[in-house]
């Protein structure tokens, strides 16, 4: 288990080479925002927002519109507020260092959640809930969570640190939004170079590259192993069998 020094040096607000803290490409996330098609003036949440770079896409992709990104790692807080500003849209999006399942304002007209579930006592669950009740009639919800694009065997259980019924499947998933009151407007999932990509730019190759650069650091064996443990369990294990979801729900 990586310490907490080293868990901090590969911290995924620091990694200038992650966009996005998911699997995700520029493309993929332009039909997100095109999909949500937040309105002129809209307010928006992103609920676990990390550094809102998404959260960012969809206000500049509506005129006047806001954002609060509600996030408890002060470091991402810190790399948003400052993306914010060198776009221009400090006064437009706000950053909260409240726990998601904390926030109490309501009536937004989209909100979103990614990859933020467990922020939620109840998981997936009480997230679509959550998610439900904080926008208004008519608003919209995105939400991206994990499912098994297949039954998952031993070593993905364990590179991802899972249990078999921690997620289900896609149609699941889509149920799950439906029983929330939420209705499935566009469903994609990440693509294996979107996996890769975020894999590789990510612990792994931040570590790595790091590591390259530091041979003599006495944290430099410990990265080393920290990365050959997320290696395997990914290549090993949960590649192709893990799967992450982005939901376009109204209601």
């Amino acid at each position: 288990m990586p310490s907490e020094e080293i868990r901090a040096l590969m911290s995924a607000a620091h990694n200038d080479r992650l966009t996005w803290n998911t699997p995700l490409s520029d493309e993929h996330a332009a039909r997100l925002v095109a999909a949500c098609a937040p309105a002129p003036g809209a307010r928006i949440v992103d609920l676990g927002s990390g550094w809102g770079e998404l959260l960012t896409r969809l206000v500049e992709s509506a005129p006047g519109s806001t954002g609060d990104g509600v996030e408890t790692d002060p470091e991402a807080v810190a790399r948003g507020r400052a993306l914010a500003g060198e776009r221009g849209l400090a006064e437009r999006v706000r950053f909260h260092e409240v726990p998601a399942a904390e926030w109490p304002k309501k009536d937004y007209d989209l909100a979103v959640s990614i990859g933020a579930s467990h922020a939620w006592p109840g998981g997936t669950a009480e997230a679509l809930a959550a998610l439900r009740a904080s926008v208004r009639p008519g608003g919209r919800v995105l939400f991206g969570e994990g499912f098994w694009e297949r039954e998952p065997d031993t070593a993905a259980l364990v590179g991802l640190g899972a249990e078999p019924g921690d997620f289900g499947s896609l149609l699941d998933l889509i149920r799950q939004a439906e029983t929330a009151g939420l209705r499935a407007l566009q469903v994609t999932v990440a693509d294996q170079r979107e996996w890769d990509l975020f894999e590789s730019h990510a612990n792994i190759g931040r570590g790595e590259r790091w590591a390259l650069a530091h041979p003599d650091h006495p944290l430099h064996d410990g990265v080393v192993a920290a990365v050959d443990e997320r290696r395997t369990g990914y290549y090993g294990g949960y590649r192709g069998t893990f799967g992450l979801a982005y939901l376009v729900l109204g209601t």
